[in-house]
């Protein structure tokens, strides 16, 4: 592994680390998404506590966590499982981020961050399987989960290369659901609604 890669790999977990969610809500005088709702500092949770527009901020934040990373890598001529390392840092530090006791969210929206410099038809596939997962059954988790565990599929149809370390994350991704797949077993988990008020 290069000095480079080390260094982009340390500065991916540092931008992950940065809670969007918690920092959006802070600025909107919103409840801390950590202490309301599911308890979770994501753009799902944010939708909850503070509505619409909130959560697309957080969205899009999470995205360019895992976006800029791996883009700058790519131009930085890093081989392509370094580059997966690399998104797979940016996801790490948005799920146990440094600034925020290591409590953060899922990660699934910084993991489409990182999807997203592969290519558009990869990315294009992630977000079909995540809308029409969702539309169907109003379940953020159950979408996240079902689209977790097709992504390497995918990503070995369309850029095998990337596949190990986009599995890996997949794994991280499935693994930080676990409360939610108990909650969709017993029938507890909630659907989402966005905030009546907006």
């Amino acid at each position: 592994m290069s000095i480079v890669v080390l260094i982009m790999i340390i500065l991916a977990y540092l931008l992950g680390s940065i809670s969007s969610a918690v920092l959006i809500c802070r600025v909107c005088h919103l409840p801390d998404p950590r202490t309301q709702g599911s308890n979770n500092p994501g753009a799902t949770n944010v939708l909850r506590v503070g509505g619409k527009w909130a959560a697309v901020a957080v969205l899009l934040c999470d995205v360019l966590k895992g976006m800029i990373p791996v883009w700058a890598s790519y131009f930085l001529n890093i081989q392509p499982l370094m580059l997966g390392f690399i998104g797979l840092a940016a996801c790490i530090g948005h799920i146990y981020p440094l600034f925020f006791h290591f409590k953060g969210g899922k990660g699934v929206a910084t993991a489409l961050g990182t999807l997203a410099p592969i290519g558009l038809d990869l990315t294009g596939m992630v977000i079909t399987t995540w809308l029409m997962t969702f539309f169907f059954t109003r379940y953020s988790s159950l979408a996240a989960i079902i689209t977790a565990l097709l992504i390497p599929f995918y990503t070995w149809m369309v850029k095998p290369q990337y596949t190990i370390p986009v599995a890996m994350l997949s794994c991280l991704i499935i693994f930080r659901h676990y409360q939610n797949i108990k909650r969709l077993i017993d029938g507890s988990e909630p659907k989402v609604k966005s905030k009546s008020t907006i």
